[in-house]
């Protein structure tokens, strides 16, 4: 068995590379839900003018998306610059209006939509992932993977080198 100082040299750089290499996979994962990398903001959907009739011949009006990312905090600003009142689950927006929704938790809704020629609109609502997030992340992945790397080296025996072919 080595001696101990070997052996807490080794649970160090276990523990180092345990936590860059974690640290790596968490970034990639983090960039590939950047949108939800911010702090909660105002987001605007405007209900453009003619929409209701757009909707009642079975068209898409092309402004409006059919379904929204969102972070926890934000809120959706719903302006109606329609002739018709509208509805987005529980907003009702009356002609040439504004109404608002506070995303508070995270979720994944449908609400029934009446700009929209499906009738509903997607709305999914994320937690941000902010810098904290990002460390607890790295910290709670590369914290086990350097135990393990750890204790691979200390149960695994070191191999000697022959020298001189001896």
């Amino acid at each position: 068995m080595p001696p101990a100082a070997v052996i807490a040299k080794r649970i160090f750089y276990s523990l180092l590379i345990g936590i860059a290499i974690s640290a790596v996979f968490t970034e990639v994962a983090f960039y590939l839900f950047r949108d939800t990398t911010r702090p909660p903001k105002t987001i605007e959907l405007t209900i453009p003018a003619g929409t209701a009739a757009s909707v009642a011949r079975g068209e898409q009006p092309p402004s409006l998306p059919d379904s929204m990312d969102f972070v926890v905090g934000d809120v959706l600003l719903v302006k109606n610059q329609d002739t018709v009142d509208h509805k987005l689950g529980p907003l009702w927006i009356p002609a040439g209006t504004s109404a608002q929704l506070k995303m508070a938790q995270e979720a994944r809704l449908a609400y029934e939509c009446s700009f929209q020629t499906s009738q509903y609109l997607g709305l999914d609502v994320h937690e941000p992932l902010t810098v904290g997030t990002r460390i607890t992340g790295i910290i709670f992945a590369g914290l086990p993977l350097g135990v393990l790397i750890a204790l691979y080296s200390i149960i695994m025996p070191a191999r000697k080198r022959e020298v001189n072919g001896h």
